[in-house]
């Protein structure tokens, strides 16, 4: 590498608008982020799943569509001579 062209690489704190801070290694010495993983729903367990099922059969309702039925695989039964 070339020296004196690369940015230092320096000890920042990361802060949340939550209030938890935490220590990383970055170009710049501090970072302000809107939330993190002790606020976010996924890493809380606080996480809404959405029903795509739902708003399928919404959709086979509005255009009179019959529901799918599961099919069956077919087991094939070819001899090889």
């Amino acid at each position: 590498m070339k020296k004196g062209i690369h940015p230092e690489y320096k000890l920042a704190t990361v802060t949340c608008a939550c209030g938890n801070t935490f220590q990383t290694r970055s170009t710049v010495s501090e970072i302000r982020v809107e939330i993190c993983s002790q606020c976010h729903p996924f890493f809380t367990g606080k996480q809404k799943l959405v029903d795509s099922a739902g708003r399928v059969e919404k959709f086979r309702r509005k255009y009179n569509m019959p529901a799918a039925e599961p099919t069956k695989k077919e087991e094939s039964t070819e001899t090889n001579s």
